[in-house]
């Protein structure tokens, strides 16, 4: 038996939230985590503090299903299997939603869980340079860890809530370890809560994530 990899097109949906004014102080790029829609991502980001001055890109993965009791159409980004041509599709994906969307201003890559490591990937393995990362329950994937070693990475936020049953506080901490090893600035943040999404984290990312414009506008004065 032989198992061929066949590169076919397809069409990804993504949710486009404007700016409340123009011109928009920039991109947020979400992807949201297993089992889950480009809607719910779309609300979980727009709920951070200032984020309604950004245009947020909604990304959904490419593998659609229904979710088992409600049928309601969910996604993923990938599985173990041809994991490597998976990982290509998505980052040749986001690069394609970057380009249509013309975004002027800085991009923030946003992620929630499986979502996390596409946020790595789309930020480091892509095409278009960030000016910031935040990943929220999900860990960095080893080929960004591999590929990127010797990149320029941009600041990086980090979170999970403590009793967090996926993103496990030994996995943080290694991820922790590997940015602070590299020499990536980074903040951590540890919530009250599970694998989730939460006020104290949308307000803790809210702060940084000006706190990182500022640093960027100041450093290209």
């Amino acid at each position: 038996m032989r198992a061929l990899s066949i590169e076919t097109r397809t069409h990804g949906r993504v949710l486009v939230e404007d700016a409340a004014a123009q011109p928009a102080a920039g991109a947020f790029i979400a992807f949201h985590g297993y089992g889950q829609s480009a809607d719910e991502a779309l609300a979980d980001v727009l709920g951070i503090p200032g984020a309604s001055a950004w245009t947020v890109a909604a990304v959904q993965g490419l593998h659609r299903f229904y979710s088992r009791n409600d049928e309601r159409v969910i996604a993923s980004w990938m599985t173990r299997q041809d994991r490597d041509d998976a990982i290509a599709d998505n980052v040749g994906y986001v690069n394609r939603v970057v380009e249509t969307l013309q975004a002027r201003g800085p991009l923030v890559f946003i992620g929630f869980s499986q979502g996390a490591s596409m946020a790595y990937r789309a930020a480091l393995l892509g095409g278009h340079e960030a000016a910031g990362i935040i990943a929220l329950g999900g860990d960095i994937p080893p080929e960004v860890k591999r590929l990127a070693t010797g990149r320029r990475w941009p600041p990086v936020l980090v979170g999970a809530g403590e009793n967090d049953a996926w993103y496990t506080p030994p996995k943080m901490d290694a991820d922790v370890e590997f940015l602070a090893r590299s020499g990536v600035v980074h903040g951590v943040v540890r919530f009250r809560g599970g694998h989730e999404w939460t006020t104290q984290f949308r307000e803790v990312a809210g702060r940084w994530i000006q706190r990182v414009i500022q640093a960027a506008a100041a450093s290209s004065a």
